[in-house]
């Protein structure tokens, strides 16, 4: 039996500026090919199928044309929400598609919904797991000890009671880690942000009961602690901190219990990301220049500021998301102790300086009470101050 795995395909997502409604048409028929092409059984998606909770018309409609040519294949599909995902909208239609082989979970309420998929004479048991916090699962099973997010997550499994002598797939949207490391991070999932944090960690020995388990939620693609843990990675390059990642999808192969094979196939995009470093002469020399439709990053070198840098850029990289300098002056400004600069001065004043720097005027009275407001809400001002 064969799986395709996908995770974050974040249908509806701009790079900068730049829709990515072509690149991401264009990454899903190549997707459809590779399913035939390796007669692919099922397709396992791991979360983030949307950028955003109220995804765009694009975006659904994106989904759509993949969901209703994989139900023509008759290719079964089993799909969980991720921290991006809106619970309603991504199950929406979930019943109607039942009918059609497409299983969806995106809320849990108490239970880790599973199906039993057969195909010919091998049988395998694939769970649900959207993603989920910590306080959802207790308030489903208020008996539990649950102190960690790691904590609830073990709950949950340990009302299954799964039965390991069957082959058992786990498709997951959670920050799986291993024994004495984090996951290689990039994109829009990184540690100290409000999607991935320190307490949402969970060892990967949570899952030692499944044969594998397609993980969804970040980017860069990878093993965590067998090969049968894995992060997908998401499909298309994101974000410079993606530029280096080859991007794949596993292809999964199960025949028996305890073999599993794992098959990553390359994915060619529509137009790379790329990041280019060098004086603005050298980058955009002739006989330098390639696949000028590329999304680019560009790290200038030259000393001095560039008048109107990213107009000249976009005449011969039209796609240019951002330029910025690695030179004499911005390694100086990263030597400053920026602690410093807020030393023995009160809020007041350093607010005062920055609107003065920004607007070329003194803040007003009503304005800095507003500014007084919300840093009390973000804590980083107390009455006392």
């Amino acid at each position: 039996m064969k799986f395709m795995h996908l995770g974050d395909l974040h249908l509806g997502k701009s790079l900068g500026e730049f829709d990515l409604t072509k690149d991401q048409e264009y990454l899903l028929n190549q997707l459809l090919e590779i399913i035939e092409e390796q007669a692919v059984d099922a397709v396992l998606i791991a979360g983030d199928v949307y950028d955003k909770s109220i995804p765009s018309e694009a975006a659904t409609r994106m989904l759509n044309y993949f969901l209703s040519k994989l139900a023509e294949k008759k290719i079964y599909v089993y799909m969980v929400s991720g921290n991006h995902d809106s619970d309603e909208r991504l199950n929406y239609g979930s019943e109607l598609f039942e009918k059609n082989h497409i299983f969806i979970s995106t809320k849990y309420d108490g239970k880790l919904h599973k199906q039993t998929l057969k195909i010919r004479d091998e049988e395998v048991v694939i769970y649900l797991l959207p993603f989920v916090k910590a306080s959802q699962v207790k308030h489903h099973l208020p008996e539990a000890k649950i102190e960690s997010y790691e904590d609830a997550i073990r709950a949950i499994l340990e009302q299954e009671e799964i039965d390991k002598t069957r082959i058992n797939v786990l498709v997951a949207h959670q920050f799986v880690m291993g024994k004495s490391f984090d996951p290689e991070l990039g994109g829009s999932e990184s540690l100290g942000t409000q999607n991935v944090g320190l307490v949402e960690k969970i060892g990967y020995d949570c899952f030692d009961g499944f044969d594998y388990v397609a993980l969804g939620h970040i980017h860069s693609p990878q093993q965590m602690g067998r090969k049968e843990v894995r992060y997908s990675g998401s499909p298309l390059k994101y974000s410079l901190s993606e530029v280096n990642n080859q991007k794949s999808v596993p292809i999964i192969t199960m025949e028996v219990k305890g073999k599993v094979d794992v098959e990553l196939i390359p994915i060619q995009p529509l137009r790379d990301v790329r990041h280019i470093k060098g004086t603005m002469k050298e980058l955009l020399d002739q006989q330098e220049v390639t696949a000028t439709e590329d999304f680019i990053y560009a790290t200038l070198t030259d000393e001095e500021i560039i008048s109107d840098v990213m107009g000249i850029f976009q005449q011969v990289y039209p796609n240019t998301v951002k330029i910025d300098y690695d030179n004499s002056h911005t390694r100086e400004m990263e030597q400053i102790d920026i602690s410093k600069i807020a030393e023995n001065r009160s809020f007041e004043e350093l607010i005062g300086d920055f609107y003065r720097q920004v607007y070329s005027c003194e803040i007003g009275e009503e304005e800095m009470d507003v500014m007084r407001t919300v840093a009390r809400e973000a804590g980083v001002l107390y009455e006392a101050d």
